[in-house]
């Protein structure tokens, strides 16, 4: 984008009297800000979300696997597992952005190689599903924001409720009534009861069909106004210590994680398998609480029988305690079948883990080692073009009259080899930028050196495709 283009969109946008007094290079900078996200950033968050697809899969298979390993186990123990797998989907395609943003970072600073224009040839245009993903890089990263932003659109909204409800301007029912007075006086008992020794609030709203919990520094529980009045009281108060498990539990902060990264990751069919995984074993992890507190597992079963019959609308935000499968968390109360935990059935999953560990430790190190730039090497990667392979002119482009400049990022090993190469600048035209690629790959190089000894480094080159 020119800075002529970047004046008329400021001079559109603006009034003149803003407009004004805005600095002259103003402009410049905000064309330097549009290259570096073209040219780095989107790239790096397109390819991190892309291989996001394949981790993600992996992830959710060694986590099924732990979880049928750990089915006998405690949920405590489930819980952990999914609550990490689910942190790792996260994780994973943050920590490949910020290397591979880096990268790019480190092959733009480096010294590029221009080379003479390429001789035109036959050959065919090979570019796969690859080439497709990197000339659509930008709009595939535009339709993600889209997507991700209108379920953050959602999940703020959910919070506007959760505030109003518990701040008091959501239309509580009976507010301060004797109803109200009672059954907070039997949740601060209750709560002190649990070893909890926070304040818990309780407010009875209408159109509620479940009790929920909201809110972690000042944590409320929202009783319906249809349970007081319908309810055995002995029953509430099961469903009441269900409520303070969560509050013991700190839940509604996890729950509040979950739903940043299922709107983050939310292409993804694994990343919501986990997450509804964890709510599943969170309500059966607040159950046995609940039952301890009790003594009494089959009064919280009756109580969940009662919840069986409503219709609700459950808001993800909050901790409701009619989440999950609520007949098998009666059945699961009513007759417990706990087995002891068979820890043969974990071996291979075990091996796998540890395989995808020293996988991606290699990976790691081999990165960490790569990402130096050209002022930590006192010898930078050297290639005599001269000796390397012509780029050969793709046949379709020449007969399109296609030209263009391609910059392309390489990572040269150890032993002169390119061990990996990205796009950094496209030409527009896959052809061109796909043959750019295959002649790089054939190219050996003087590997770099840091200290007399031979390192992997990133550099770059241009390619400059142009017909005779």
């Amino acid at each position: 984008m020119s800075a002529g283009l970047v004046t008329g969109l400021l001079s559109v946008l603006l009034p003149t009297s803003l407009l004004a007094p805005l600095p002259s290079h103003l402009p410049d900078v905000l064309t330097g800000l549009l290259s570096t996200l073209s040219h780095s950033f989107v790239p790096s968050l397109g390819w991190a979300l892309l291989h996001f697809v394949w981790q993600g899969a992996l992830i959710g298979c060694t986590t099924a696997m732990l979880l049928v390993a750990l089915r006998n186990a405690r949920p405590e123990r489930r819980y952990a597992v999914a609550c990490g797998a689910l942190l790792l989907c996260f994780a994973w395609p943050a920590l490949d952005f910020v290397m591979m943003l880096q990268a790019g970072r480190d092959a733009q600073a480096a010294r590029a190689l221009p080379l003479a224009p390429a001789s035109a040839a036959v050959l065919r245009d090979a570019a796969g599903l690859l080439g497709w993903l990197q000339r659509h890089l930008d709009w595939i990263v535009g339709a993600w924001a889209a997507c991700a932003a209108a379920l953050g659109l959602r999940m703020a909204m959910g919070l506007v409720w959760v505030g109003r409800a518990t701040g008091g301007r959501a239309a509580p029912v009976q507010a301060g009534s004797a109803a109200e007075r009672v059954w907070q006086t039997k949740l601060a008992q209750l709560a002190a009861r649990c070893g909890i020794d926070r304040t818990v609030r309780l407010r009875i709203v209408d159109r509620l069909a479940s009790p929920v919990t909201a809110g972690f520094w000042r944590p409320i529980v929202l009783v319906p106004a249809a349970l007081v009045t319908g309810m055995p009281p002995q029953l509430l108060e099961a469903l009441l210590a269900h409520e303070l498990g969560h509050v013991r539990r700190h839940d509604y902060l996890v729950n509040l994680a979950q739903n940043v990264i299922e709107a983050l990751l939310f292409y993804h069919p694994a990343v919501w398998w986990i997450s509804r995984r964890i709510r599943h074993e969170r309500e059966q992890i607040a159950d046995d609480f609940a039952a301890r507190q009790l003594g009494e597992p089959h009064r919280l079963a009756r109580a969940l029988s009662e919840l069986e019959r409503l219709q609700f609308s459950s808001h993800h935000l909050a901790q409701a305690a009619a989440g999950g499968d609520l007949m098998a968390r009666i059945r699961r109360l009513v007759r417990p079948d706990r087995q002891a935990l068979d820890w043969r059935a974990a071996i291979p999953v075990l091996g796998l883990v540890l395989a995808c560990a020293a996988s991606a430790h290699a990976l790691s190190t081999r990165d960490a080692t790569s990402l130096a730039t050209a002022t930590d090497l006192t010898r930078p990667a050297i290639a005599d073009f001269s000796s390397c392979r012509q780029p050969v002119y793709p046949q379709a482009d020449v007969t399109a009259g296609h030209e263009g400049t391609v910059t392309v990022s390489f990572l040269v090993d150890t032993d002169g080899k390119v061990a990996d190469s990205r796009l950094l600048r496209s030409s527009g035209f896959m052809g061109l930028d796909k043959a750019a690629q295959t002649a790089l790959h054939q190219c050996r190089f003087s590997p770099a050196l840091r200290h007399g000894q031979a390192v992997p480094a990133w550099t770059a080159v241009q390619y400059i495709w142009k017909l005779a």
